[in-house]
């Protein structure tokens, strides 16, 4: 496959089984295929998302110094601030040249669970990016577990099968800052090559040049969503509960070519996690003599912790 397919939740959410059958089987086929769709459909609209980019050049735009304030040590840089060249890619010594916050999950109905995680963090300078980045947050949950549903039906389960796992769940919605370069990068990308953790990525952000895709002759094609869509790909977890039936496909951002290095890239993934007991082992539905099963039993919360520490974000 040389292009990401495009598909409308719209025809999910619709009272016609005809339409919602067609969703179900086009983003099926296609994260069997490649592990990315572009989605249009979703509940985001565009006052939304233009306040969210704006109030986040205006927490970047921050002086250095300000935005350390926000980071948190001893978190894995969980909440808040990490700042430049901390993140590194399973594997890869070279810092990406990002750098980023992490919004988590709002807990309303759980006091036990609410203490699971790090709380959010506050940033006095900008009131606003707080506000904004909750209704982002909480908007791009519902969309993921629309798609979830999908899934679900698509591996033979019940429709709500993730919704209890992913209620409360351990989410982070990330905005990105690429920086201007400014001197020839040192074999570092702005985000080197990649499968992401979790059940499934939504990605504002992705227009214009600058995502890869790996497909499955290994060749790199360009992932560009039109204005109106979001990238959403399989994480690690969804492919390892699958029995890599559904596919988590490497991803990198690359460099832009050096007349663009002046210029700065933003980019908004929303990372779905379940919370942290669920289950990640393979489902018998995706066990057979062809495909046997590939991975261990383990838990959520003990893959996260283990990729973590892989990633250098946890001592």
């Amino acid at each position: 496959m040389n292009k990401i397919p495009s598909v409308n939740l719209e025809d999910f959410l619709s009272d016609d089984p005809k339409r919602k059958q067609k969703f179900v089987d086009e983003i099926g086929k296609a994260y069997e295929e490649i592990g990315f769709v572009a989605l249009k459909g979703h509940f985001l609209d565009d006052k939304l998302v233009d306040d969210l980019y704006e109030e986040i050049k205006n927490f970047f735009e921050l002086p250095v110094e300000t935005k350390q304030k926000y980071e948190i040590p001893g978190i894995g840089g969980q909440r808040g601030y990490v700042s430049f060249g901390k993140e590194s890619a399973k594997g890869k010594k070279e810092g990406d040249l990002k750098e980023f916050w992490h919004f988590g999950q709002y807990v309303e109905d759980d006091p036990k669970r609410a203490k699971e995680y790090p709380e959010n963090v506050e940033v006095k300078e900008v009131p606003n990016f707080n506000v904004v980045g909750k209704k982002a947050y909480q908007t791009l949950e519902k969309t993921a577990k629309y798609v979830l549903r999908a899934l679900a039906l698509h591996l033979g389960l019940e429709e709500t099968y993730f919704d209890n796992y992913i209620h409360n769940g351990n989410s982070i919605l990330r905005p990105i800052h690429y920086p201007p370069i400014t001197q020839e990068p040192d074999n570092a990308v702005r985000a080197a090559a990649h499968g992401d953790i979790n059940l499934i990525t939504l990605l504002m952000g992705a227009q214009g040049r600058g995502l890869q895709v790996q497909n499955h002759n290994g060749d790199w094609i360009d992932a560009i969503a039109e204005p109106d869509e979001l990238m959403i790909n399989v994480g690690d977890m969804l492919s390892r509960h699958t029995n890599n039936r559904l596919k988590s496909t490497i991803h990198r951002v690359v460099n832009p070519p050096r007349e663009l290095w002046g210029t700065s890239r933003y980019s908004i993934p929303f990372f779905m996690h379940p919370i942290s007991e669920m289950k990640l082992d393979v489902l018998d539905s995706c066990v057979d003599e062809n495909n046997p099963k590939q991975y261990e039993d383990i838990t959520a919360g003990e893959f996260l912790d283990q990729r973590l520490r892989e990633l250098g974000l946890k001592k």
